[in-house]
């Protein structure tokens, strides 16, 4: 609303015109005229400044600019300077917090089911026992067969990825059929004999024996057949100082043991490596004569873990 600076008569003119204009629909139109006169005369009486004043009350202009200019400067006094605070709504007040919604819980872990299906597997079978109820025993069967029927398909579906994933299946290195695995087996024993044929050149073995030592007499005829078959030398040692009827070239032990670090037991046998010159035990006790060349040709010829 326009603000009317005026002098006191002013005022109270305006105060009376406002008065007329809100009656003005039920005045006759004399009175009305007479009003205009009145208002005429008090006009010039007045003077224009007043007049001007008078006209802007009875015929006011709305300026939505200038209220919401108030509004602020309102705003501004109340909640600025007096700081009234969310009392007076200069500031709303906050919203609490809503509580959090309870997560949902997370989903059981495979193993945790696994275990609470032999749990329950468990205790169903243990209730058929303790009370051989009809009811029972049907319960724990029928429980039983469900999870058989679980191992079944997940065995089911461990031979189909095998067969179509190749890098995967280990049959593929180690065979397990029949046909397959004989072929394996000579094609394998092929290639240990190439190289244990030219073994001796770089190796040789120490054979350490006692005359008193009856797997020693079993033992030394299949390590001298192993030895002559491959061209490897082997230097037998007594621990005893007795001698040996497989190899009359043998030598008493002196300390040779106990430098290469070979532990008390009889008959053992000791690779030699004349490049490095380092040793390495074959073995302890009676072996075969195919499980002394396996066992050369898997730490001469074969990395930890590439044949298995």
């Amino acid at each position: 609303m326009t603000t009317i600076k005026t002098k006191p008569a002013g005022r109270l003119t305006a105060a009376i015109l406002m008065l007329l204009a809100a009656t003005a629909p039920a005045a006759t139109p004399a009175l009305a005229q007479s009003v205009d006169l009145q208002s005429a005369a008090m006009a010039d009486a007045i003077g224009d400044e007043d007049a001007q004043a008078t006209s802007a009350v009875v015929e006011p202009e709305f300026d939505r600019t200038s209220d919401a200019a108030e509004q602020q400067q309102a705003g501004d006094f109340y909640c600025g300077e007096r700081k009234l605070g969310q009392w007076f709504y200069c500031e709303r007040p906050k919203a609490k917090p809503s509580a959090p919604q309870a997560s949902a819980q997370p989903q059981q872990s495979s193993t945790a089911q696994l275990k609470a299906i032999t749990k329950q597997l468990d205790e169903l079978k243990a209730r058929a026992i303790l009370e051989p109820t009809e009811a029972n025993v049907i319960a724990y069967v029928r429980y039983q067969r469900e999870q058989l029927d679980r191992a079944s398909t997940f065995s089911d579906t461990w031979q189909r990825a095998l067969w179509q994933n190749p890098d995967i299946d280990y049959t593929l290195q180690r065979p397990v059929s029949t046909v397959a695995k004989r072929a394996w087996t000579e094609n394998r024993s092929a290639t240990r004999d190439q190289v244990l044929s030219q073994l001796g050149q770089r190796y040789g073995m120490f054979y350490f024996f006692a005359q008193s030592c009856a797997a020693c007499e079993v033992f030394s005829p299949i390590l001298r057949s192993v030895a002559d078959s491959h061209r490897i030398t082997v230097m037998a040692v007594s621990t005893d100082g007795g001698p040996s009827r497989q190899f009359p070239n043998y030598v008493v032990d002196s300390g040779q043991r106990q430098r290469m670090g070979v532990p008390l037991a009889t008959p053992a046998l000791v690779l030699f490596d004349t490049v490095t010159r380092k040793t390495v035990p074959i073995g302890f006790g009676v072996m075969s004569a195919d499980e002394v060349m396996e066992r050369i040709f898997m730490l001469t010829n074969a990395k930890v873990g590439s044949d298995f």
